[in-house]
């Protein structure tokens, strides 16, 4: 690991530090309409840099301008954006072309849609080894270019780079895609990679692996990061300082240990606040509710999952997807389904939910048997049995108003007359704390927790007892995450809500759960209340999960806060 190093604030003119990326007074405007005003920052050489703040902030857009990738015609950029001491925003795009890869070097958020889908990696990769050079600056033969990408794909942690260069993009998950691009980021060796919510898509195992191979890299390379993130407490971990922007404007900036610790401005201290990590007591006084209810040697299960398992054949093949998994929700608590991809935890709701029939086992829920019924049997458990989505963006039908998207529930089951099914439309909305004015819009005149809101009130208009929410907040930014774990909270206080919530991030679970299974390839491996698993964990799998959470304590430079000499 490079040595430790002390940095200078983010804008600061010392000619004790010379930045390898300095951006003064950059404002980018589309169409006429400004996203980004005034913004300035450096960037040292073997340094990290993290651009935080909610979605429409200007975080990407700044990525994009200091990559020279706003739309053409559309996107202006105006001020300085100096890359090793040249105004990369004056240049031609002839001259600028050729420090594409080689210079600056880009991680994309979502590997599954940055890469062909119907050429191999191995065809893919020879766009980056074209541009390695030998030392007198010729460039390699195809031998010599073909040997240096699977050297870097061996570096990055891919087992068989041989067999991930035959590949095609769909034959790998999301983890090794994610190291194949950071991989041929890295190949030519760039001063700068740009890291745009690199981690957002994979499972949070995934996410620090890839996190610590970024720090790596950049360590034993010494390349600069400019890392884009919503969540300061990766940013408070992995960064050595940070710009918070919000609208387009920075709001802070500073060491991390700085802003992450103690923030001075109101919009930080909210992102602060907002990040589960950060802050896993939050809600516990709405939380202590149904710890009450759990207590309570009176209190039966709501659910009760007793010895279920469930195969599927895939491809002449039999796959135990759930494995004689059991558990019990207490009424009026959430418990939490937590595991990596492929866990079987969608497999395990679709089961609570009767989508699916178990091979062997039982599921009650209120007292009724969910297992081994049929469609209009399980019309009556459904009524009591309702389902929150992961993605608001793709749950509700867009060509739907609010009123329709909420009171459809009521119309599929006959429940009272137009005027109380009118009635009760607007009771849902004022429990998820939505406005009636928002009733004659459409989906896409919403934000996303909004969206996501109208989610939860479709969801509770038929006032069920058991409410089973997949990863409701994962397409959400922090800030309306929380938010939208308020509401649930206080819903559950309020009405006595059972939730089944299944989540990858532990953080998350930390805040909102009472008690918790960790499943592994269909089995639970452990389970128990949320303070004994977070507290005194007994599998190996279950501590690297915890792991897996961000520590924002743990500052890679705790010097930096002084001043470079």
């Amino acid at each position: 690991m490079a040595p430790q190093r002390r940095l200078s604030t983010p804008t600061s003119d010392s000619p004790a530090v010379q930045p390898l990326l300095r951006v003064r007074d950059l404002s980018v405007s589309y169409g006429g309409h400004q996203v980004v005003d005034r913004v300035s920052f450096d960037l040292p050489r073997g340094h990290s840099l993290a651009l935080i703040g909610e979605s429409g902030s200007g975080k990407s857009t700044i990525a994009r301008s200091v990559l020279r990738l706003l739309p053409a015609g559309v996107g202006r950029a105006t001020g300085t954006v100096e890359l090793q001491g040249q105004d990369v925003l004056a240049l031609p795009e002839r001259h600028f072309r050729p420090l594409r890869g080689r210079t600056i070097g880009f991680v994309p958020q979502d590997p599954s849609s940055s890469l062909n889908p119907v050429r191999t990696i191995g065809s893919q990769a020879r766009e980056a080894s074209a541009l390695l050079r030998d030392e007198a600056g010729h460039e390699l033969d195809g031998a010599a270019q073909r040997q240096a990408v699977v050297d870097v794909l061996a570096r990055v942690g891919l087992d068989d780079p041989e067999r991930v260069l035959a590949s095609y993009p769909h034959q790998l998950s999301g983890g090794m895609l994610q190291r194949v691009l950071i991989g041929l980021a890295v190949l030519p060796q760039p001063a700068l990679i740009v890291a745009d919510e690199p981690t957002s898509a994979l499972d949070v195992t995934i996410q620090k692996r890839i996190l610590d191979l970024l720090s790596e890299l950049r360590d034993s390379l010494d390349i600069s990061m400019l890392l884009i993130t919503h969540d300061l407490a990766i940013a408070a971990e992995r960064a050595d300082s940070v710009v918070v922007l919000k609208g387009g404007t920075v709001q802070e900036s500073g060491p991390t240990s700085q802003v992450s610790t103690a923030p001075t401005s109101a919009y930080a201290q909210r992102l602060h606040d907002d990040v589960p990590a950060l802050n896993p007591d939050r809600y516990a006084d709405l939380r202590a509710v149904g710890e009450a209810r759990r207590a309570d040697p009176a209190s039966a299960p709501k659910i009760e999952v007793r010895g279920v398992t469930k195969r599927f054949s895939v491809h002449g093949q039999e796959l135990t997807a759930v494995d004689d998994l059991s558990f019990a929700v207490p009424a009026g608590t959430t418990h939490a389904i937590v595991g990596e991809s492929g866990s079987g935890k969608t497999t395990t709701i679709r089961l609570l939910l009767g989508l699916e029939t178990p091979d062997s086992g039982e599921i009650v829920v209120a007292g009724e048997r969910v297992d081994g019924r049929s469609h209009a049997e399980l019309r009556s458990v459904r009524r009591h049995l309702q389902f929150v989505y992961q993605n608001p963006f793709t749950s509700l039908d867009p060509t739907w108003k609010v009123e329709r998207l909420v009171r459809e529930p009521l119309d599929r089951f006959r429940v009272g007359d137009k005027a109380g099914r009118r009635e009760a439309v607007r009771e849902a909305l004022d429990a998820v704390g939505l406005d009636h004015a928002l009733l004659a819009r459409r989906p896409d005149a919403l934000s996303g927790g909004q969206r996501q809101r109208v989610a939860i009130a479709r969801a509770l208009v038929l006032r069920p007892d058991v409410i089973v929410l997949d990863e409701p907040t994962s397409a959400l930014d922090v800030s309306v995450q929380a938010d939208i774990v308020q509401v649930l909270l206080r819903l559950q206080a309020e009405l006595g809500l059972t939730y089944v919530f299944v989540s990858h991030d532990l953080a998350l679970v930390r805040q909102l759960a009472h008690t918790v299974s960790v499943v592994r390839r269909g089995r639970v491996v452990e389970d128990g209340t949320v303070e004994r698993i977070f507290d005194a964990p007994r599998e190996d799998y279950t501590r690297t999960l915890l792991a897996s959470i961000p520590d924002a304590g743990a500052a890679r430079r705790p010097a930096l806060a002084e001043q470079a000499s």
